[in-house]
């Protein structure tokens, strides 16, 4: 919607109290103006919305144009029933009050509400069409109730008179419905230029305002959102998903169902590559493949030492036999595989290593006689 400063007239006549349209005919004028704020204001801030009455002893302007509704209400709930309408000379009010308006670059539009009998001519209103034509106003009639049906061809000479392309007239017969939700998806309200793809106004789920009831037009989305996933699963099973994809090997081992592992993957039937995890070496033909009871499951048949192989080790470097040249070797072959009995190993040999020095320096003192 443009930019706009728009006046609302009610019809408080004594005809308001009837209860033809949810709850009373000025009730559903009242909830009524709180939607055509919403939407104005929505669609763009810098627009603003009036409120005058049309009935009791004179027509009477509540608000001039504004941007707070809660000011517009105010103003409403101390409006009072009673008396006849007097629609001409209330259009000419709200067209001098749109004239002082603020914003001049605001275009100027009346919405009128009308649900009793005009006294007026079609002629009178002709003329007065051409004069809201002539100051840039545009005019939505919104006729409600048996009575005000009756100034339907009236009413629509003065639409024509004030530009028939923007200006609208719209008929609410009485019914369940509420007259808030009629003109939210009247020409009045709603912008052709701007469909969704449901054909519905813009930012609205199905025909509901997110402004007016949020709730329902979230389960609304929610709803859609969870029907679009539910037909994605359709056309995508779950087991397309798995053998359209690169098999995983527990998949492939699965499927395969052969027994001893024979359908297993290479990744999973090749040794794990840990230098701390030793691999028993391949048997020989017509082996058994049965371990000895005394090799341990966790450490190679090759690297056990028993009690004999550490004092042989320990000897050697005792009697100074490669002594260096054994730990060399030993420190460059088991830097990565060291492990506590190698390590208790050279503890002994050094200690060793330590009484002989200690037995050759009291051999070479020489003794002193008492």
């Amino acid at each position: 919607m443009p930019l706009e400063s728009c006046m609302l007239v009610l019809d408080n006549s004594e005809y308001m109290r009837n209860g033809d349209y949810t709850p009373t005919r000025f009730q559903a004028q009242a909830q009524a103006v709180s939607t055509v704020f919403t939407a104005k204001t929505d669609s763009n801030p810098e627009s603003a919305v009036g409120l005058m009455t049309m009935a009791g002893k004179s027509p009477s302007l509540l608000v001039t144009p504004t941007n707070d509704l809660g000011k517009l209400l105010s103003a409403l709930g101390k409006s009072a029933i009673g008396g006849i309408s007097d629609f001409s000379t209330s259009l000419s009010i709200a067209q001098l009050a749109l004239k002082h308006r603020e914003n001049k670059n605001q275009r100027q539009r009346i919405v009128a509400f009308v649900g009793s009998p005009i006294e007026d001519t079609q002629d009178s209103l002709v003329k007065l069409g051409k004069k809201l034509r002539k100051n840039n106003v545009l005019v939505d009639i919104v006729v409600f109730g048996d009575e005000g049906m009756e100034n339907e061809g009236k009413l629509g000479a003065l639409v024509d008179a004030a530009g028939g392309g923007e200006s609208h007239l719209v008929s609410v017969p009485p019914g369940p419905h509420l007259l808030s939700d009629i003109i939210l998806t009247s020409p009045i309200l709603y912008d052709p230029e701007r469909p969704t793809a449901e054909g519905g106004a813009e930012g609205m789920e199905d025909g509901i305002d997110p402004n007016m009831d949020p709730e329902l037009a979230m389960a609304i989305r929610m709803s859609l959102q969870e029907a679009a996933e539910t037909a994605a699963r359709q056309q995508h099973p779950v087991g397309e998903s798995v053998t359209a994809g690169p098999a995983h090997p527990i998949t492939e081992h699965v499927s395969s169902g052969s027994a001893g592992g024979a359908g297993l993957p290479s990744s999973l039937t090749a040794p794990l590559d840990n230098p701390f995890i030793p691999h028993p070496e391949p048997s020989a033909p017509g082996d058994s493949g049965v371990l000895p009871p005394d090799h341990h499951p966790s450490i190679p048949h090759s690297e056990e030492e028993d009690e004999e192989e550490m004092l042989r080790r320990a000897m050697a470097l005792s009697r100074g036999e490669g002594g260096d040249d054994f730990l060399m070797a030993e420190a460059e072959g088991d830097d990565d595989e060291e492990d506590e009995e190698a390590a208790i190993a050279r503890a002994i040999a050094m200690s060793l290593e330590e009484a002989k020095h200690e037995d050759n320096k009291e051999e070479k003192e020489p003794r002193t006689e008492p």
